[in-house]
């Protein structure tokens, strides 16, 4: 049994297991440290078209975990720009067939259909979420950045991250308890 009482900041290597998915609870701070990917709408649009098509996605989906942001363009001297996380509602159509084949953890902003909150529980996932606004102080924890696909979508082309104690909340667990909910903030997802 998992104890959820007010607990220090987590730490959570990438990619995840079920099991390490399962230790954390929502309103956990956790600085996560590993490989991920991003996509968006975009991206997971082309996802399903892959599937569809009988073919493999782009990173290994077993443990994976998706940040759904579009890194701005890098400065001079840095691999990337702001990298701020976006609603992550516009994935929900997508998100269960993900988490069905293996995805273990998604970062975003906002809260999930219920339909993504059942397909959480029942694969034994988890939702983060990082402070949108602050894509510039998040980039600080990218040490690493490579396009591996879908390079036709410019900022929305799927990247491969590396990334060292990124921050971020645990807003739905593995078990489908909702931190939006229990603070009473966002308590319904707008229709997708």
């Amino acid at each position: 049994m998992v104890e959820c009482a007010g607990s220090a900041v987590k730490k959570g290597e990438l990619p995840l297991t079920r099991s390490a998915a399962a230790e954390f609870c929502a309103g956990d701070e956790v600085l996560l440290s590993g490989v991920l990917y991003t996509a968006r709408d975009a991206a997971h649009r082309r996802f399903i078209e892959v599937l569809d098509a009988g073919a493999e996605l782009p990173f290994p989906v077993e443990g994976a975990t998706i940040y759904y942001t579009g890194p701005a363009p890098a400065p001079p001297g840095s691999i990337i720009g702001s990298a701020g996380p976006t609603t992550s509602y516009r994935m929900d159509g997508t998100t269960p067939r993900l988490l069905a084949l293996g995805l273990c953890g998604m970062i975003g902003k906002g809260n999930r259909s219920p339909a993504v909150v059942d397909a959480i529980k029942r694969y034994g996932a988890v939702y983060f979420c990082a402070i949108g606004g602050a894509g510039a102080l998040l980039a600080e924890c990218i040490v690493g950045c490579e396009a591996i696909a879908f390079p036709d979508l410019g900022t929305e082309a799927v990247r491969r991250l590396t990334v060292k104690e990124f921050p971020v909340i645990v807003a739905i667990d593995s078990r489908g308890n909702n931190l939006y909910e229990r603070t009473g903030f966002y308590s319904a997802s707008p229709a997708v």
